[in-house]
């Protein structure tokens, strides 16, 4: 085996990263909502990520997604939406 076939540590760090971000195109695609309020309801949330209201609850309960209760109605923030999309 040659030098020149040897695969280092950054090689496969980049490759992970790549396909990473092949993987975050093909989920979320090109998607954005025309909607750009602050704040936004559950449902508009779930059309954003492409996720269940299940999923959704999920993510209120395990604290990847946090969220404000006022009266009945449960909103996100958009911004955190977008880092969730970011990150995930």
């Amino acid at each position: 085996m040659e030098v020149s076939e040897l695969v280092t540590k950054a090689d496969i760090a980049q490759l992970r990263e790549d396909i990473f971000e092949e993987l975050r195109k093909f989920r979320f695609g090109n998607k954005t909502t025309p909607i750009k309020k602050e704040w936004l309801k559950s449902f508009e949330v779930c059309e954003m990520l492409s996720i269940s209201k299940g999923t959704l609850a999920s993510y209120r309960r395990n604290g990847t997604l946090r969220y404000s209760k006022i009266g009945g109605l449960i909103y996100y923030k958009h911004q955190d939406i977008e880092t969730l999309m970011n990150n995930k």
